[in-house]
């Protein structure tokens, strides 16, 4: 079977799809991955043999950049679509099965290129705040906020629609027509369609499901990481009792500009030490070690999974991939969300007892003390790891076998 993973996001985007391909790798499926040009997704998939196709700019860059605002939102939309006709249809060719992902104009482009070329197709999410359902309701666009007097979340759904189709639809259509396919009445249904998968675990997001929307819940997608710890870190652990670890993943750090001191301040106060990962915001945004008293240690990219297992806590912006893998190691957490989804996973980790939700993305050093304290109680470890072993690890292998059942029907 030969298999398409298209995406267009950040590291959280780009990720699960490592997670999968690799499954599909060892079921003797040829597998290529479209994603942004980055060289951190590059050398996450060549560790396991399967190539990167480049698209669009580095995730990377825009992720780092001023928000779009609501103008320019179709405008980049269209940049982006284009790229992915450009991209997906050449790496298509020839394939038996293509999964979506990503930012949604993204995931538009991709299974445009899907329908043009007759191949099959799955659209997947690792959030379900996309998926429309009466329970809950959707998230607002940049510069597109709802009515503060609607509260019927099926009414608001109905506007989430009319609004993506604002911002989404000519861009989609106008470049749909270029390869001779019919316009989309609407963008938001055509790309979830009629049965989306989401690849997210149950017992960490539990998918409530509508009758009109028949949702594959998978689990999450996620590759055991073998990569030993660098030798610094590895001693810097071996020194002392169990550390606190700090990141904020592909987000910029919190606006405060020395939020790094805040978090090293916050951690000293509960007498423990403190690991900082300074992630896509760079290694310069990072001021701690902030003195030579030792109980600090700044890291780059660094296998989550190996170090979360061996830290008193984890403090973190509530992106998916971080707090599946945090939950996931019997990690206490503290989430600080930053935009979009992070506060939904902040609320879960609340809602479970495995950790305290700040509310607010820029903590003081007595906004995080006192979570710090809730998340280091003992209680909260107990918990913690008990829930850690309800949580899935075959949502790979099981979306790898729902692919090998599709391209043989």
């Amino acid at each position: 079977m030969r298999v398409l993973l298209s995406t267009y996001g950040s590291r959280g985007d780009v990720e699960p799809l490592v997670g999968l391909a690799a499954r599909l790798r060892e079921s003797g499926s040829q597998v290529r991955v479209c994603a942004p040009p980055d060289e951190d997704f590059a050398q996450r998939l060549a560790h396991i043999d399967v190539p990167l196709v480049p698209v669009g700019p580095s995730a990377r860059a825009l992720t780092t950049a001023a928000p779009p605002s609501s103008s320019s939102l179709p405008e980049r939309a269209a940049a982006v679509i284009a790229g992915q006709l450009e991209a997906v249809t050449a790496a298509a060719e020839g394939c038996d099965v293509l999964v979506a992902t990503g930012m949604l104009p993204a995931a538009a482009g991709a299974l445009s290129v899907a329908e043009k070329l007759g191949i099959r197709s799955v659209s997947v999410t690792f959030q379900q705040l996309t998926l429309p359902s009466p329970g809950r309701p959707p998230l607002a666009y940049p510069g597109r906020p709802f009515p503060p007097e609607v509260t019927d979340n099926r009414v608001l759904w109905g506007l989430d629609a009319e609004s993506i189709n604002a911002l989404f639809g000519a861009a989609l259509n106008t470049n749909r027509a270029s390869i001779g396919l019919p316009p989309v009445d609407d963008v938001r249904d055509y790309v979830i369609g009629d049965r989306p998968w989401l690849a997210t675990d149950p017992v960490l997001d539990p998918w409530q499901e509508p009758a009109d929307l028949d949702v594959v819940q998978t689990g999450a997608w996620i590759l055991p990481d073998r990569r030993p710890l660098p030798a610094g870190l590895e001693a810097f652990l071996a020194a002392g009792a169990p550390p606190v670890y700090v990141g904020f993943g592909s987000m910029p750090m919190p606006t405060s500009q020395d939020a790094a001191q805040v978090a090293v301040e916050a951690v000293r106060a509960q007498g423990r030490r403190v690991v900082v990962a300074h992630g896509w915001a760079g290694p310069g945004r990072v001021r701690a070690p902030i003195d030579d008293r030792g109980d600090c240690f700044v890291v780059g990219e660094v296998n989550q999974q190996a170090l979360f297992g061996r830290v008193a806590a984890v403090v973190h912006h509530g992106g998916a991939g971080t707090t599946t893998t945090a939950t996931r190691a019997g990690a206490p957490q503290v989430v600080v969300p930053q935009t979009a989804d992070q506060p939904y996973w902040a609320s879960r980790v609340a809602e479970l007892g495995i950790g305290v939700a700040l509310d607010g993305p820029t903590p003081t050093t007595e906004s995080l003390s006192a979570a710090l304290r809730t998340a280091l109680a003992p209680e909260t470890r107990v918990w913690a790891t008990a829930v850690a072993t309800m949580i899935r690890t075959d949502g790979a292998a099981l979306a790898a076998q729902l692919l090998l059942d599709a391209a043989g029907r």
